[in-house]
């Protein structure tokens, strides 16, 4: 199956720097902050997940949020994201791109059965 231009664009650039930023968040951590387990980092990412995910079932209730609310909570969530990563040994890069590519498949195959992905 043949990859569209935005999967290759997307690809190319997750492989030039997402592991340079993943490893920067390894190494800030390691030397300014205490060691701490991937159960941690899992946890840690889930508390951040659901503090965003209060946010927007606040605007979804049309409360007002303002945008660098929900900018600050969408970093924690990479934050945590990449911390737990590195504590499980997970290359973000290689992970992202393998998935990618079975979406793409599966959209793909979803088109040529005409449905809807």
């Amino acid at each position: 199956m043949m990859k569209p231009k935005e999967l290759d664009t997307l690809l190319d650039s997750m492989n030039k720097g997402f592991e340079t930023i993943q490893n920067g968040f390894d190494e800030y951590q390691k030397s300014c902050f205490t060691e701490r387990s991937g159960e941690f980092f899992c946890l840690e990412l889930n508390g951040e997940a659901g503090e965003l995910a209060n946010l927007e079932k606040k605007l979804w209730k049309g409360k007002i949020i303002a945008h660098e609310e929900l900018a600050d909570e969408a970093a924690d969530v990479f934050i945590a994201l990449c911390n737990y990563a590195n504590a499980r040994s997970i290359n973000l890069s290689e992970a992202i791109c393998k998935k990618l590519m079975r979406i793409e498949e599966r959209r793909q195959e979803s088109e040529k059965n005409n449905e809807v992905y």
